[in-house]
């Protein structure tokens, strides 16, 4: 078994969201992400479902062309190969479970590399 506090990992960082893994199989990764206000995940489409669980904070999450405002309780899920993204709010910080199935191979998260070298939620 897995356990994990997730006040105990948080993790903050001025510079980029902040993920901290905290299981991972061939099947599955979970992770603690953390954000502070108008950080994000860049938009991207892997091979993976993901389920985002809000635990708190405001933001936003791409699921193809829509895009849901998410608060705390919210539960969102994002089929493969679908544009996705996540982005905190501009006056808070965000505080979400991302579980994703199959893990994305680093290949897969190219597009969110660049997107945060150039700073751009949307490519």
């Amino acid at each position: 078994m897995t356990a994990a506090d997730f006040d105990a990992v948080r993790e903050y960082d001025d510079d980029q969201f902040s993920a901290v893994e905290v299981f991972r199989s061939d099947r599955m990764k979970v992770v603690c992400g953390y954000f502070e206000p108008g950080q994000f995940i860049p938009v991207h489409a892997p091979a993976s479902d993901v389920a985002i669980h809000v635990q708190s904070g405001t933001g936003v999450v791409r699921d193809g062309e829509t895009r849901r405002t998410v608060k705390p309780g919210d539960v969102v899920v994002v089929e493969a190969d679908t544009d996705r993204g996540v982005k905190a709010g501009a006056d808070s910080r965000l505080e979400a479970l991302l579980v994703t199935a199959p893990p994305p191979t680093d290949a897969e998260h190219e597009p969110v590399r660049k997107g945060l070298k150039k700073d751009k939620f949307d490519p």
